[in-house]
């Protein structure tokens, strides 16, 4: 079975790779609709260490995805039914270790080709249901199911006292990770900080907002999600630092290319527990789409869904992309190649 996979070649540059697929065992999904990631931007715009795009292209792009299942040879699936892919390759290691961090493990639009095919073979395990969830919203289960996979996390590594959560950030990582704790922790308090009022004003679900050179000096939390990410990582955790109570737990979720100075002085003596956390595996896809299913929250996250026109060519991927560097959230399009 022939397949064509729409390959990123060089920065913004892209080729249609024939690929002869053997269908064996593997579920066939037709993909429907993709969501940009900032990985998948900053390898289209290429804003990666040289060295990293000569080993990495080429590459299909994406991994957000939800698609049409085609064929399925264990008949777990029907045709037509709608599931979201899982990109994560998953490693084998100690019992223990997660998926996505084990030894082995891989990752798709990663040095992997990612999404952007005419079809996608994957193993059974890759495939999620997400029946009950409207398509373009399911488009972003992956970047909502790394939420879940911090929430997993943060449930293990945390002490019991949770009546304050705050989330660093006001960003689409910050406002998903706000739509999942407010879905699974509903007792707890979640304090924004941020820097854009405007963005701010979509977390109308939390007890607390602030803008981050305006926050009290007295305010306190329990933990914290870090979801600042970049130039604002430092400053971010400087916050968290100095605001955090005793013995709290800092969950780091946003990317940083370079080191982020940390002052262990007051990580030492408040006794807090930093956690890194990237990616996710089949337990938080599947815990992602149940959260995802209730319709408070799905309404939530369509707030941050800029549905873009139907990508039908080689020229509509370029614009989608473009599109992306204007949108504040996430950008999600229909696939019709």
């Amino acid at each position: 079975m022939i397949n064509n996979v729409y390959q990123l070649v060089s920065p913004r540059t892209i080729a249609v790779k024939f690929q002869d697929v053997a269908l064996g065992e593997r579920v066939i999904v037709r993909p429907r609709f993709m969501a940009i990631c900032h990985a998948d931007q900053r390898y289209y715009q290429g804003k990666r260490n040289p060295e990293v795009m000569r080993k990495k292209l080429p590459m299909a792009l994406i991994h957000e995805c939800m698609g049409e299942v085609l064929h399925d040879p264990t008949g777990t699936y029907a045709p037509g039914d709608n599931v979201v892919l899982i990109p994560n390759i998953a490693g084998h290691g100690p019992q223990g270790v997660y998926e996505n961090y084990a030894a082995g493990s891989g990752f798709r639009s990663s040095g992997i080709d990612g999404f952007m095919r005419e079809f996608v073979d994957l193993p059974l395990d890759r495939v999620v249901s997400c029946n009950g969830v409207d398509q373009q919203v399911a488009a972003i289960t992956e970047f909502v199911s790394v939420t879940a996979h911090a929430y997993h996390r943060f449930d293990v590594a945390a002490h019991g006292k949770r009546d304050r959560i705050a989330i660093i950030g006001d960003g689409s990582l910050a406002y998903a990770v706000a739509c999942t704790l407010s879905s699974l922790m509903p007792q707890a308090q979640l304090v924004i900080i941020g820097h854009n009022s405007e963005k701010l004003s979509l977390f109308t679900f939390a007890a607390e907002r602030y803008l981050a050179y305006d926050a009290p000096a007295s305010l306190t939390f329990d933990h914290a999600f870090e979801c600042a990410g970049g130039n604002g990582s430092a400053d971010a955790i400087d916050f968290v630092i100095e605001h955090i109570a005793p013995q709290g737990t800092l969950m780091l979720l946003g990317v940083n290319e370079t080191p982020v100075p940390v002052f262990t002085r007051n990580v030492l003596e408040k006794g807090m527990t930093l956690v890194g956390c990237s990616r996710s595996g089949r337990e938080d896809f599947e815990l992602a789409v149940a959260t995802m299913r209730q319709p408070d929250v799905q309404q939530r996250l369509r707030q941050i869904v800029f549905v873009d026109d139907p990508v039908r060519s080689v020229k509509d991927i370029k614009r989608v992309f473009a599109t992306d560097l204007q949108t504040p959230f996430k950008t999600v399009f229909e696939w019709c190649l």
